[in-house]
């Protein structure tokens, strides 16, 4: 038993001996996004401390969650095949988090990783499984991000200026600028037309009419 256990017989107190640490299940939850260097995971968690990091990439590799491979010229940090098994824990936790977010501070930093990470956790598969595959250029502040969206599959990548005017044959795609408000437009305290209305969305390129049917496919509204 280790010296920080809990020391008790249960699947609960177990998972949170493992990942229980301060910023561990945010470094798990950008390595649910891909592969990440070391310095790509201190550019995501700009407020973690150096030692901090490493510190807790050395307890999920010594517990099984993250391995440390060779790649290129370096070394890249990705989750093993137990490490993966927190992805439904992850999105759980973002969806139950979601509801008491508030508005964001004004220092809050808003990440690639981590938007990728809030539109797999509101993500209806249900509900995309019955509308034509649609791909949504998101472009965030800082950066861009492609849902491509094909009945219940979800694929999200960055973006850049050479690929952002592509988009496969046969699918409409529909650009919009945001920013935080997004979250609005999930959560559904704004409606399309609201968000576009108040400037909250920008359409860039494609049928507006397309944001309801992002607002069906993407939002985190509480059951009823």
């Amino acid at each position: 038993m280790s010296a920080r256990s809990y020391g008790q017989y249960c699947g609960v107190a177990t998972a949170v001996d493992l990942v229980g640490e301060r910023w561990a299940l945010l470094i798990v939850r950008d390595l649910l996004v891909g592969a990440r260097r070391y310095s790509d995971l201190k550019e995501g968690l700009p407020r973690i401390p150096t030692n901090i990091l490493s510190a807790r990439l050395k307890e999920l590799q010594a517990a099984g969650i993250v391995r440390r491979v060779p790649f290129a010229h370096g070394l890249i940090y990705t989750l093993t095949e137990f490490g993966q098994g927190l992805e439904d824990v992850i999105l759980a936790l973002g969806r139950w988090g979601f509801h008491d977010m508030g508005e964001p501070a004004e220092d809050d930093v808003i990440t690639p990783d981590s938007m990728s990470m809030t539109f797999r956790t509101a993500f209806r598969p249900v509900s995309a499984e019955t509308l034509p595959p649609t791909i949504y250029d998101t472009h965030l502040r800082d950066f861009s991000l492609r849902l491509e969206v094909d009945r219940a599959a979800l694929h999200v990548t960055r973006l850049d200026g050479s690929d952002a005017e592509s988009s496969p044959a046969g699918r409409p795609r529909l650009a919009f600028e945001t920013g935080p408000s997004i979250h609005k437009l999930i959560s559904g305290d704004l409606t399309p037309a609201e968000a576009l209305r108040r400037r909250e969305v920008a359409v860039l390129t494609g049928d507006a009419n397309l944001l309801d049917r992002f607002a069906t496919t993407f939002n985190l509204r509480p059951a009823a």
